[in-house]
């Protein structure tokens, strides 16, 4: 028996040491020195952390050195637990609950940090219990002031412990250090294409070198990153694009020409920059629609170039940031912005971005069902309403704020920034990888995530998923001159053929001629090219609803003004074997009617053409008789007749194989041709 009692007091006795908390005193330590040097090291992490959290990893420096001298200290335990809460999840909850075991009265929000490190680590129930311990320590004053706040926290690792038990299956990348640091990066934004990814750092050579008194982090900068084969090429843009103070992204138009940028001025603004050649222009502050005297953070241009969403704070709105929608005007001005109320909640919503289809809106809120911090949204503009928006799900959303989510046109792919554990630095850039089928895995877990810098070699089996299915073809390619094959900058004016009506204007790039179009699915699309001293170029994409989505990589010639020349009209559309025009060609001949006028002296041959189906004779007459019916129309557009003759060829004249039914489709049209500068 008595050695039983001896034993149970040792076991006591280890216990007492294992938990002891060790003050920094003289009567503790014999190393007279060592201590006088962590104590000092304690004075200068407590300046750092009392500055905030852009200065937590100097102070975690300074607390370091004195932790490695006395690792038994509650409240130096507390603090670089908040400090590691920053960038460090993992490490936070050691030093944390080390501090706890030490000393559980050493800060009087100890449960409450120890919360947040369970919950952000996603040990849902832990921190619960953590928040709830909180809760029970305060007074009825002290919990009428946090209430909101904490159960809130309490709400979010509820639902956190359901979307943890539903991951979504996808790969998560980390995209490694050509273009994370141990800095913050965020707000990446990615052409339709996914060739150019365009993000924000604040690492320690910004432009200017100096930090925001603010929070003592580095002032932002823009990043620059093109895609060369499998990895990124980064540059710093530099002025104008960048200054001394901050300059963030917040949005890129789908074709990568327009880009829309933050800077710390009046309060916060948002800018415009255009792309010349391979230069950015200076950027030009938005109108007073857009910014106001409050904060605006976020922008994203819509795929007609006339449709902006943003984020402001102003002070009409549902809650404390909210998103506006306003619209170009006729005369080029953005009118007056609109809550969307039906998304904003009475918390933050952030980082908005609105998909080239047109129609489907993500964005990050505080507010809705989250699983901690901002969490990733989206919405589906239908039958004249936004739906409800929907929570992206795990892994995609995390505990932490996960904001600033880009997706590609195809919805297989989209960019995201993030505080999730394993990152290089507080906030990290992210490649979300939507599967289609599910890879095998190497052991006996469900391994629907991979956070991994190499890419998949898995070999796929079992069942297919669903995967972000957009509804849109992406037209992209180069605008060149039919002689030279040099790039020509040209205007690309798009129209809903059916209605009549111009959707877009667009500009391909000076430099490289490069241009890309969004066509959402569900319309028939005109496309006319035009361009100073050329004809203009035609094309037509009737897209049904149920299109799926493609790419289609066409580069386009423009042909001079000058004698022999002759462009087909792809947009003149006739009654099935008759020669009357259809009103969805309307558009086409008025570019035709402009092409006329521009050049009084102009004279043209109007051609018809037909496929080889039917006597020669008859196709012959139908082709003369639509060929006439355009010189009619030109004729009572205010087009002398004698600059204009029609002709038809029939089907002596073909472009393509009559043996197959695209080859017969190319060989019905219509040409025009100058006779006579």
């Amino acid at each position: 028996m008595k050695k039983i009692y001896a034993f149970l007091a040792c076991l006591l006795v280890t216990a007492s040491l294992i938990a002891q908390n060790v003050e920094f005193t003289k009567a503790n330590f014999s190393d007279k020195k060592g201590l006088k040097e962590a104590l000092n090291n304690i004075k200068a992490g407590d300046a750092n952390f009392a500055k905030g959290k852009g200065m937590y990893m100097e102070a975690i420096n300074s607390y370091t050195k004195a932790n490695n001298f006395n690792p038994n200290n509650a409240l130096l335990n507390y603090k670089m637990g908040v400090c590691y809460l920053s960038f460090d999840k993992e490490k936070a909850l050691t030093f944390l609950k080390k501090a706890e075991d030490l000393n559980p009265h050493c800060a009087p929000d100890l449960y409450l940090q120890l919360g947040i490190a369970y919950h952000q680590n996603h040990d849902f129930e832990k921190g619960m219990e953590k928040y709830k311990a909180y809760k029970n320590k305060l007074t009825p004053k002290e919990y009428s002031e946090i209430a909101p706040t904490l159960n809130k926290k309490i709400q979010e690792c509820e639902v956190g412990a359901e979307l943890i038990k539903k991951p979504v299956k996808v790969f998560i990348d980390n995209l490694g250090t050509s273009i994370n640091s141990l800095y913050p990066e965020y707000c990446p934004i990615v052409n339709a294409d996914e060739s150019m990814l365009i993000y924000t750092s604040r690492r320690d050579n910004t432009t200017g070198g100096k930090r925001d008194p603010q929070d003592q982090k580095f002032y932002e900068d823009i990043l620059i990153a093109d895609k060369i084969s499998d990895d990124w090429k980064v540059s710093n843009p530099g002025k104008p694009l960048n200054s001394d103070l901050h300059d963030a992204t917040v949005g890129l138009s789908p074709d990568g020409q327009t880009l829309y940028i933050y800077k710390g001025e009046n309060g916060g603004d948002l800018y415009e920059c255009k792309l010349k050649g391979s230069e950015w222009g200076k950027p030009e502050r938005m109108n007073k629609n857009i910014n106001s005297k409050y904060h605006e953070s976020s922008a994203s241009l819509g795929p007609d170039g006339r449709t902006l969403y943003f984020v402001s704070d102003r002070p009409d709105g549902v809650g404390g940031r909210d998103i506006y929608v306003s619209y170009l005007d006729k005369k080029g001005n953005w009118g007056e912005p609109i809550n969307l109320k039906e998304i904003n909640t009475i918390y933050d919503e952030e980082a908005v971005f609105i998909h080239p289809d047109g129609r489907t809106l993500y964005f990050s809120s505080q507010g809705h069902k989250t699983m901690g911090g901002f969490d990733v949204f989206k919405t589906v503009y239908e039958n004249g309403k936004w739906s409800e928006p929907q929570n992206l799900g795990y892994p995609i959303n995390t505990a932490d704020d996960d904001v600033f989510f880009s997706i590609t046109a195809s919805g297989l792919h989209a960019f995201m920034s993030s505080a999730r554990a394993g990152g290089y630095g507080e906030q990290d850039i992210y490649l979300i990888t939507f599967l289609t089928e599910k890879p095998v895995v190497t052991n006996s877990e469900d391994n629907l995530i991979a956070w991994r810098t190499e890419p998949v070699s898995e070999t796929v089996i079992e069942q297919t998923v669903s995967v972000n299915n957009a509804s849109l073809t992406l037209l992209k390619g180069r605008i060149l001159d039919d002689d030279t094959k040099k790039p020509i900058e040209a205007q690309i004016i798009l129209t809903d053929n059916t209605k009549n009506e111009e959707l877009a204007t667009f500009t391909s790039n000076s430099a490289t001629g490069k241009y890309l179009v969004s066509l959402p699915s569900g319309k028939n699309y005109g496309i006319a090219v035009k361009a100073d001293g050329y004809l203009f170029h035609s094309e037509n994409f009737d897209i049904p609803n149920a299109a799926a989505y493609q790419e289609i990589e066409k580069d386009i010639y423009l042909k001079k003004v000058e004698v022999g020349k002759e462009i087909v009209l792809k947009n003149i559309f006739f009654d099935f074997n008759k020669a009357t025009l259809r009103p969805e060609s309307k558009a086409e001949l008025e570019n035709l009617t402009q092409l006329m006028r521009e050049n009084p002296t102009l004279k043209i041959e109007i051609s018809g053409h037909t496929d080889n189906v039917g006597s020669a004779a008859y196709n012959k007459t139908l082709s003369e008789q639509r060929a006439k019916a355009v010189v009619d129309y030109l004729i009572k557009a205010g087009i002398a007749a004698d600059r204009m003759t029609s002709v038809g060829y029939g089907f002596d004249k073909p472009i393509a194989s009559n043996a197959t039914e695209e080859g017969r489709q190319l060989n019905r049209r219509t040409e025009f041709k100058i006779t006579s500068k």
